[in-house]
């Protein structure tokens, strides 16, 4: 049996002798049969590229735990705030909308604004659908200041459907080519006894005048995706029964032909049946919001 330094002896020439060219390297053999060969480790590439795992993650103290809760409130306490300051606007709106509409054409006198057929009176009545426009304008402004949020990127954009659009552009343009076409005919003789310009303008002039400023208003909103395009038209429509029962009520003092008041109970008929349909869409658009909304929280439970 070989001692410890015959056996290194012999390990180093067999080492030798198998790599003759190998000048540096060095072989290492079992000191002891009974002794195991020790673990090497070569570090790769990857290995080194790749962070060493933390074992523990850092954590926030105490300070900065009470800084992120005070900022939290301090970003709850504006929008809170703000939402206090638009709670007057749900009244406000209404009350300019009474004002300036229904109060007007409810408790004023006729006899105060009409005087007969003439500019006078023609101005007067345009002057009462003018203050009644200023209250709806205001309204639609304070309707759209409740639906808009802090961040202007975060505003909400609605978009009308194209058939609202067009079965609402419809029902304008219809309801102004019959007062027009009434009045050709009754210049052309096709329609007697003929009605004087100056009656037809004191009974459908502001008729007219605020039908146009309603089909712009609604250009507007649908330009702007203001979320007030549904109720826009509901609220000049139903002032337009009002204006047009005022109408009939005027063409009896005026004491115009048969047609003329025919004519009048026609469109308070066709706008009521229109305003009738708008309700309808808003009834729809709630139920079909509220489905979206349900649809929306099925999807999210099922992501999570």
């Amino acid at each position: 049996m070989l001692s410890k330094p015959e056996l290194y002896a012999s390990s180093y020439w067999r080492c030798s002798s198998q790599y003759p060219n190998e000048t540096n390297s060095v072989c290492c053999s079992k000191l002891n049969p009974w002794e195991p060969t020790p673990l090497t480790y070569a570090p790769t590439d990857e290995a080194e590229d790749k962070p060493e795992p933390e074992l523990f993650e850092r954590t926030q103290n105490i300070f900065e735990t009470l800084q992120s809760e005070k900022v939290a409130q301090t970003t709850e306490k504006p929008s809170k705030e703000r939402n206090f300051l638009k709670w007057p606007l749900w009244v406000l709106g209404p009350a300019f909308l009474l004002g300036t509409g229904m109060a007007p054409t409810l408790w004023l006198p006729t006899s105060s604004i009409f005087l007969g057929p003439n500019i006078a009176s023609l101005m007067s009545l345009v002057g009462l659908d003018c203050i009644f426009n200023l209250g709806a304008t205001l309204f639609l402004l304070m309707a759209h200041s409740t639906t808009q949020s802090k961040d202007p990127s975060q505003a909400p954009k609605s978009k009308a459907p194209f058939s609202y659009k067009f079965w609402n552009m419809f029902a304008s343009i219809v309801g102004y080519i019959i007062p027009l076409t009434l009045l050709y005919g009754s210049q052309n003789g096709i329609l007697q006894p003929q009605l004087a310009n100056i009656s037809f303008l004191v009974l459908l002039g502001p008729y007219l005048l605020l039908l146009s400023v309603q089909m712009l208003t609604e250009l507007l909103t649908w330009h702007w995706q203001s979320p007030v395009w549904l109720v826009t038209p509901v609220i000049y429509e139903a002032y337009r029964v009002l204006q047009l029962m005022r109408g009939l009520k005027l063409s009896a003092e005026l004491t115009a032909p048969a047609w003329m008041a025919h004519t009048l109970r026609g469109l308070v008929c066709w706008w009521v049946l229109i305003l009738g349909l708008q309700l309808m869409r808003v009834a729809w658009f709630a139920g079909f919001s509220a489905k979206y909304r349900r649809d929306q929280d099925n999807v999210d439970v099922l992501q999570s």
